[in-house]
């Protein structure tokens, strides 16, 4: 990118409705150039029913910071085992908007509310997660048992009045 961009509700509704659209219920926009590029800058727009497998990044130069531009999002963190060890709910004006996720630790996000968006950055060049950077607890997205276990990630956050008991999840 080589021109200055400014990020404006017309960008943000564009991704929300390329989130619905996608078989993921989720759309990045990348502001780096490449993913060789050093530092890796993204906005992820995404919607309630989005499945994002808990992970981690293990290499010490990947430290993660997510800051909540849109909506909400109930955050997950878990030992190595898959034992939740923690739990945020982050969103513009609320007591918390920005999350910074050292290096190794299991994590998940669930968006709230439709129309959530985070910024992300990170550390590049891109690198496909490897089998240790993956959950094994955790059901791979589009899985028959992914569905269940994302219902049972997302009720931990029921009390929020985003989310309704009665919304589906199409994964």
């Amino acid at each position: 990118m080589t021109d200055a961009m400014v990020v404006d509700q017309a960008l943000l509704d564009k991704l929300t409705e390329q989130a619905r659209r996608s078989p993921r219920h989720r759309q990045n926009f990348n502001f780096h150039a490449s993913s060789e590029a050093k530092c890796h800058r993204l906005l992820n727009a995404v919607e309630p029913d989005a499945y994002i497998q808990p992970h981690r990044h293990l290499g010490e130069e990947k430290d993660e910071t997510i800051v909540v531009i849109r909506g909400r999002f109930g955050c997950l963190f878990f030992d190595d085992s898959g034992r939740v060890t923690g739990q945020a709910v982050l969103g513009p004006g609320m007591d918390a908007s920005v999350l910074n996720l050292p290096c190794g630790v299991f994590h998940t996000s669930i968006s709230l509310e439709p129309g959530s968006v985070f910024f992300e950055a990170k550390a590049g060049p891109f690198v496909p997660a490897t089998p240790d950077e993956r959950a094994s607890w955790a059901p791979l997205e589009g899985s028959e048992p992914a569905r269940a276990y994302f219902e049972s990630l997302r009720a931990m956050f029921l009390n929020d009045r985003a989310i309704a008991p009665q919304d589906q999840c199409p994964i």
